[in-house]
């Protein structure tokens, strides 16, 4: 059976950030930049919802029919940005002022992000607890990766764990062979996807 998927909206957000928190609260790299329990209660969803703030206005959400599963894409254009990205600054201000976690994560992963060609970029995928291992977030992910073989587009994430590493690899996606390490915690695996029958890779 099929996945009914269509574009999440502004009124969605309140559902969609609830599935992100969910899905991710006890991922490794969250439970890194909010290592008591308590504060990851009360600030994860703030962190969760900025994500899905620039998603919905700087790119595209992908939604389950059904609410069950999200993902989070921009379409990145090649080349650097010609002002510094105040991005990470702005999010730490708006979800956790103290907490220099929430900036550092932006800055690292800003900073292994390949820019040399313009490429589809997984944000964030979530799938409801309740719903995991029955292809649903497969299904979002092939969606996108089938546009982007049409378009000979490569697709690029960060995966948070091993066991997603696995999930991106069997989709195609390598890792380059160098990790995002954060600073007494957790790695994190940059992967790129090139399109079907291309084989160059981001530095070229």
């Amino acid at each position: 059976m099929g996945v009914a998927i269509r574009r999440a909206r502004e009124a969605d957000r309140e559902a969609v950030t609830r599935l992100l928190d969910e899905a991710f609260r006890d991922d490794p790299v969250s439970s890194w930049v909010f290592p008591g329990r308590e504060a990851r209660l009360v600030k994860h969803p703030l962190l969760m919802g900025a994500f899905l703030d620039v998603a919905l206005s700087e790119g595209y959400v992908d939604l389950a029919e059904d609410g069950s599963a999200a993902a989070l894409w921009l379409s990145v254009p090649a080349g650097e940005p010609e002002e510094p990205d105040d991005g990470p600054a702005l999010m730490r201000q708006a979800v956790d002022p103290d907490n220099e976690r929430v900036e550092a994560v932006g800055r690292l992963t800003a900073a292994a992000h390949p820019s040399e060609r313009p490429h589809e970029y997984l944000m964030l995928i979530a799938v409801s607890p309740q719903r995991q291992g029955e292809g649903l977030g497969t299904a979002l992910i092939q969606q996108v990766l089938e546009r982007c073989d049409r378009e000979g587009l490569p697709a690029y994430l960060e995966a948070s764990s091993a066991r997603s590493r696995g999930l991106y690899e069997r989709l195609g996606f390598a890792f380059p062979g160098r990790t995002v390490d954060l600073p007494e915690g957790p790695p994190m695996w940059p992967m790129w996807r090139e399109p079907r029958g291309g084989t160059a890779s981001p530095e070229s």
